[in-house]
């Protein structure tokens, strides 16, 4: 396999939509269009359902967003999805035991690939984000003490069937982040750990990180 074709998958494809639930669930709303303050530190579901709500209407306000200005994606991505994300932690799982293997120098350039993998998989997803009418959270169901935690979500879309999304959420000292996603039964990391794997078994860590940014220049 050619080292752009393990990221250019149907799987990824399909984790286009889902990191498009994602970004809607987790952009911060604009200070001017915030209505309901968001609190990292709540209940997870009290916490992701503040943030669709205010997120929602957010991001179908911004024109250039449903454009897939790449550029304005990077800025909201930078402002109001990292605090509420930990990529290295995403990034460190999808690697599996590769990632102890790595300098720390091949570490960064990982995470930073992956992101932009990340980001440009769902750019394009985002003109669609009108199809998106509700996002409901569901009842949170587990230990409320947890330090790791599922939350669900339900997905209404005005010209499709609903999409049932999981979040996986870790507590940290500011507060929960998210660093994995489930849709269709299929959790994001495992998806990219298995492409991951066999991207590194060709080519090296360094093999890998070169493929995601020659994807990424795409």
């Amino acid at each position: 396999m050619h080292n752009t074709q393990a990221f250019r998958s149907a799987g990824l494809r399909r984790y286009a939509a889902s990191w498009l639930l994602m970004a809607v669930t987790l952009l911060a709303c604009l200070p001017a269009l915030a209505q309901n303050p968001v609190d990292p530190k709540a209940a997870p579901n009290t916490f992701v359902q503040a943030v669709a709500d205010n997120a929602l209407q957010a991001v179908k306000r911004d024109e250039a967003v449903k454009r897939g200005d790449l550029n304005r994606i990077n800025q909201l991505v930078d402002e109001l999805i990292l605090p509420y994300v930990n990529f290295e932690k995403t990034t460190r799982l999808a690697a599996g035991r590769y990632w102890r293997q790595a300098s720390a120098e091949q570490r960064q350039a990982l995470v930073d690939a992956f992101r932009g993998t990340l980001i440009r998989t769902y750019s394009g997803a985002l003109s669609n984000v009108d199809d998106v009418s509700r996002i409901e959270i569901q009842p949170f169901r587990g230990d409320p003490n947890a330090d790791d935690v599922v939350v669900r979500s339900l997905v209404t879309r005005s010209n499709a069937p609903s999409v049932a999304v999981d979040y996986r959420l870790e507590k940290t000292p500011d507060g929960w982040k998210v660093y994995d996603i489930n849709i269709e039964n299929i959790w994001l990391i495992q998806n990219y750990r298995n492409q991951f794997a066999q991207q590194i078994q060709q080519s090296g860590i360094d093999g890998l990180i070169a493929a995601l940014n020659q994807s990424n220049q795409k």
